[in-house]
């Protein structure tokens, strides 16, 4: 019986091989060379698997027919079992010690290169290989696979909704993806440059970041963040024009001091050489004025020199490109100045002025984004609660060729929730299925988890919030506090909102591909993210760090097997006698089942079973 299933097999595989180069001679003659080459790869791989399949089978009847004549057959396993326990009984502790540390030395190598490679590329060795070579192999293509993990329907995290994918609606992911104009389907390469922007709505540092200061005695902001405002504002308020004037050279002088008595000294310095020097009454009014109301009064005084300063450059435009240069530097002052008397006014409670100076510099200097003047605008309409005005201003920034960013991100998803949070059960959506317009919103708050991962524990009260600094990264911890720390209170205004965002965010995390260099709806997640913020953010302050590099488990398993084999080693070296009275326990305990499955066996096959086989 076994010889006719292998000559089956044989004659089997043998007309298949004939079938499959009748086929191959005839893509061959059909096909061009690239093609025929790629075609004979899959017919010798499909080939492979069919010798595979029957290969099974067989090992199977093999495994059991050579089981049975071990143990009645001529070679006998039960007494080569036997013979081993004697051999094993008659080792020496040298030997132990010699074998455990061994194995203790190989797992230490393995546990070296191990780590090396996770601190080196933040991945195990072995489990990419695994993952990236045999899984394919042993399963096939997974190109299926990975489609489909990206076009699943997020799912919702919180215990009561684990059977909500599986209920009504469409997923409409695609459409949110083609918003960034990113296939949602497609592996998307870019860059992980981590750039720095100015926090378009920082906090005044006389008025706001002193008091923190006065409080507790803990600065706000690092030394690296108030050098970044210092070459801002050389940059914005001066030119190479400026040279050799002594009011500019007096606060070229304070923008690189680092204790404020003595910047506040040389801007006062700086004002008695010229009674209207604009940077020098922003430099008072950002610094000097202890009160908003102060700040604001110096800004309105700034504003008028501001504004003759950028008349009289404008009327001397055509006069050359001097005169262009001094017209740039006196108009990113104006915008400098109107700016922050829009957040003046905004933090006096004067919402209505405050959105007419944000939207009349957004329509006056279109092209300044480097103020982000736009989230200003949202974060004012937001208060005012007209979110039909919003939906417009998102309309217009939240657009491919413009960067992303926290606010638009999340205000998009603000606006979603809000349609549906007040009538949002966790409960109800698990037994019915997410509606259209619960889908869009969850959609919307996965695609802004996925461009800051750290916002949602702050909108949460998860972690505390601090005072932001005056530059944040975009994507990194320091966009996240800024953006909460504004933006909280219109989350709480919105019922049920914070709700919605508590029981979907976490699924984000399942649907963004493996490893994070693949992307989803945006770029890959930049990896530099968490020097750059330790940068920007104070020592207090425990920096949110996304991915978190935990170590993989053949670090881990590696790390106890070299742990635990050297001290057996150890305690086989001090104490040989007891160690070697251990092992032999061991091995008797080891050889009882396999004992008594022999005998089990002895008393079910028949004895003559063997004989029979070998004359057949």
């Amino acid at each position: 019986m076994f010889l006719a299933v292998i000559a089956f097999t044989l004659n089997s595989f043998r007309h298949y091989i004939m079938n499959s180069h009748q086929n191959l001679v005839e893509d061959d003659n059909e096909e061009d060379d690239e093609t025929s080459s790629s075609t004979i790869l899959d017919k010798i791989r499909s080939i492979v698997t069919y010798v595979c399949t029957y290969l099974w089978a067989v090992s199977f009847i093999l495994l059991i027919f050579i089981l049975y004549a071990s143990i009645r057959g001529p070679f006998n396993i039960i007494n080569s079992f036997n013979t081993a326990t004697m051999f094993f009984n008659t080792l020496t502790p040298k030997f132990y010690v010699a074998l455990t540390g061994t194995s203790s030395l190989i797992s230490g190598l393995i546990l070296i290169f191990e780590w090396w490679y996770f601190k080196r590329y933040g991945t195990s060795f072995i489990e990419q290989v695994s993952i990236n070579h045999f899984t394919p192999m042993l399963s096939g293509n997974d190109s299926n696979n990975s489609l489909m993990s990206n076009n699943e329907s997020p799912a919702l995290t919180s215990s009561s909704m684990n059977g909500l994918s599986s209920g009504n609606g469409t997923n409409n992911m695609s459409s949110c993806g083609s918003s960034n104009g990113i296939d949602s389907a497609t592996p998307v390469t870019g860059t992980n440059e981590c750039k720095v922007w100015k926090n378009p709505c920082a906090l005044f540092r006389g008025a706001e970041y002193q008091r923190l200061i006065q409080y507790n005695g803990k600065e706000p902001l690092t030394f690296h963040d108030m050098n970044l405002s210092a070459q801002e504002h050389q940059t914005f308020f001066s030119c190479d024009l400026d040279e050799g004037k002594p009011e500019y050279e007096m606060m070229q002088r304070a923008w690189r001091e680092r204790a404020p008595s003595i910047r506040i000294q040389l801007a006062r310095d700086a004002l008695e050489k010229n009674a209207e020097f604009t940077p020098a009454l922003v430099l008072l009014a950002e610094e000097e004025a202890t009160t908003i109301i102060d700040a604001e009064r110096l800004l309105k005084q700034a504003l008028k020199c501001a504004e003759n300063a950028y008349r009289k450059s404008q009327q001397l435009l055509e006069q050359g490109h001097n005169q262009d240069i001094v017209h740039k530097r006196n108009t990113n002052i104006l915008i400098y100045v109107k700016r922050r008397l829009g957040m003046c006014a905004r933090k006096l409670g004067k919402l209505r002025e405050a959105t007419k100076i944000f939207r009349d510099l957004v329509k006056e200097f279109p092209m300044m984004s480097v103020f982000n003047i736009h989230e200003n605008l949202i974060e004012v309409l937001l208060a005012l609660q007209n979110y039909p005005d919003v939906q417009g201003v998102l309309a217009k920034y939240d657009d491919i060729s413009l960067p992303k960013s926290a606010t638009i991100c999340y205000t998009a998803a603000l606006l979603k929730a809000r349609a549906v949070a007040s009538t949002f059960s966790p409960d109800v959506a698990s037994k019915r299925g997410l509606t259209a317009a619960e889908m869009s919103a969850v959609e919307a708050i996965h695609r802004a988890v996925e461009f800051n991962p750290h916002v949602p524990k702050y909108l949460l009260e998860m972690k505390s919030i601090i005072l932001p600094p005056e530059h944040i990264l975009k994507r990194g911890d320091s966009e996240a506090i800024a953006y909460a720390f504004f933006h909280l209170p219109h989350w709480r205004r919105v019922e049920g909102a914070l709700n919605l965002l508590h029981c979907t965010w976490e699924g984000t995390f399942r649907m963004i591909p493996y490893p994070l260099e693949k992307g989803h709806l945006f770029h890959p997640y930049p990896t530099c993210t968490e020097a750059a913020d330790r940068e920007l953010l104070p020592a207090f302050h425990d920096v949110s760090v996304f991915p978190k590099k935990e170590l993989p488990f053949f670090i881990l398993f590696t790390a106890g097997l070299c742990s635990g084999t050297a001290m057996l080693a150890l305690l086989t070296h001090q104490y040989p006698e007891i160690a070697a009275s251990i092992a032999r326990l061991f091995l008797t305990w080891f050889s009882v089942p396999i004992q008594y499955l022999t005998d089990k066996i002895e008393s079910l096959l028949p004895s003559n079973l063997f004989q029979q086989l070998a004359k057949f």
